[in-house]
């Protein structure tokens, strides 16, 4: 089993690591693929308990405390990203000691703790992970989101393009009716990574197709431009100027470094009403890390949004709230400098640009936009057709995946910390990695 979960692995990355950080790849991948059979060290794939803070992390681990408290502000603010569910990997030696830990914070951004010369370090790298541009083209049998369940074995696949149709009408499918899905999935050491991203889809509904496309702003948008209903938030507080924006990766003016910031800091008055930008269901109202007080709603969508540095929380978890529900305070609680809110959105998980998704009615594309994303569309839409019409669902089988791989990275995982490529990710020799490589051989 290992040597197939290796060789499955290091073929991935073969693939589609971008020439950047192709040590570091190959670092990781022997880490946790080859290291159980070269230095008697265990590598482990576990999920982030509910609950869990890094400093509750430490603690289990025998990690000083000071190394958190030692952390510039804004990387104490960013290890409060890190989510229950979130897969992480650890290795240990043959006493259980800590050596390594891999922990995300996004799709293109991991925590990184290692042991050094007797000492424990921490930084933010970027993930390594391999891009497959994948089409899917079914019959439905029983309903779109259990036969591409059936099809992929990828629930977060099925959910986000229910998402994408929930609001339509004109959507309702049958048995035998066809659909297709132009997506890209990522992939690291061997298994899917983070959420798919779905560039263009079809529905056959009575025979005629009906399409959806992912356009730049990372909205969808039918065949005419129009925006598709359901992903809409008003704005969560009344300010008097934005402070900070979405970033996957800025340049910090004092460390001269370069961080992500996954939300939009809202300068206002401390004391000034926060209400929930959506409806939906309060999942945690408390305090977190260099958040300070915190409030997570989710909603509709595989979508939570939250709300940090508050002063005080008026609502509870496990509430409902409609939108515009007043459930807090701007205040500057946790790390912060002054009164704001810090305002962030998530879809299925992963952080997304909060300022693309505040309004409150869906909107039409016009003028130089429309002609751009017309062009952009009868690409997608050319490509997607090529592939439904050459499917044959011969011996049986409802469905047909095609597969392509990419070279390269996302420009995301570009924007990442570029010196954390200079940090010492694993103190291994040349000669320890060639014996185990010849030992998986």
């Amino acid at each position: 089993m290992l040597s197939d979960f290796v060789r499955k692995s290091a073929r991935d990355f073969s693939c589609g690591v971008l020439a950047r950080f192709i040590s570091t790849a190959r670092i990781l991948l022997l880490f946790f693929g080859f290291a159980s059979v070269s230095f008697g060290a265990v590598g482990e794939r576990l999920a982030w308990a509910n609950g869990l803070t890094l400093l509750g992390f430490f603690e289990q681990n025998l990690i000083p405390i000071k190394l958190y408290y030692n952390l510039p502000a804004q990387d104490k603010e960013l290890t409060a990203e890190v989510k229950a569910g979130a897969i992480y990997y650890t290795l240990r030696n043959d006493e259980g000691d800590l050596l390594h830990a891999l922990i995300p914070i996004s799709n293109s951004a991991q925590i990184h703790i290692y042991k050094q010369k007797d000492e424990f370090r921490l930084d933010f790298i970027p993930i390594v992970s391999f891009k497959k541009e994948q089409i899917l083209t079914l019959k439905v049998q029983v309903s779109p989101y259990i036969d591409i369940i059936e099809a992929t074995k990828d629930k977060v696949l099925a959910g986000e393009f229910s998402n994408i149709f929930a609001r339509s009408p004109a959507t309702i499918m049958h048995k035998d009716d066809k659909l297709s899905i132009l997506y890209e999935r990522d992939y690291r050491l061997g298994e899917t990574f983070g959420s798919p991203d779905i560039r263009a889809s079809m529905i056959e509904v009575a025979k005629k197709p009906l399409f959806v496309f992912q356009y730049t702003n990372g909205n969808y948008y039918d065949s005419n431009g129009k925006e598709m209903a359901g992903f809409h938030f008003m704005p969560p507080v009344s300010y008097t100027r934005i402070s900070s924006r979405f970033s996957l990766g800025r340049k910090h003016p004092v460390l001269k470094i370069v961080r992500p910031h996954y939300g939009v800091d809202y300068v206002a008055s401390a004391g000034t009403p926060v209400r929930a930008t959506a409806a939906g269901r309060v999942v945690f109202a408390g305090v977190r890390g260099g958040y300070g007080k915190v409030i997570e709603i989710a909603h509709n969508g595989g979508i939570k949004s939250l709300y940090a540095h508050l002063s005080s929380i008026n609502i509870r978890t496990g509430a409902q709230v409609k939108a515009g529900t007043f459930i807090g305070k701007v205040g500057s609680t946790g790390l912060s400098t002054g009164a704001h809110l810090h305002f962030g959105l998530y879809k299925l998980n992963q952080p997304i640009d909060p300022l693309k998704r505040i309004r409150t009615v869906a909107s039409e594309l016009s003028g130089r936009e429309k002609e751009k994303f017309l062009q952009l569309a009868k690409g997608l839409q050319e490509r997607v057709l090529s592939v439904a019409q050459s499917v044959k669902f011969e011996n049986g089988e409802n469905y047909e995946l095609f597969s392509k791989d990419f070279v390269g990275e996302s420009s995301e995982a570009g924007e990442i910390n570029e010196e954390s490529e200079a940090s010492e990710i694993a103190q291994i020799g040349e000669g320890e990695i060639s014996q185990a490589v010849q030992k998986i051989e």
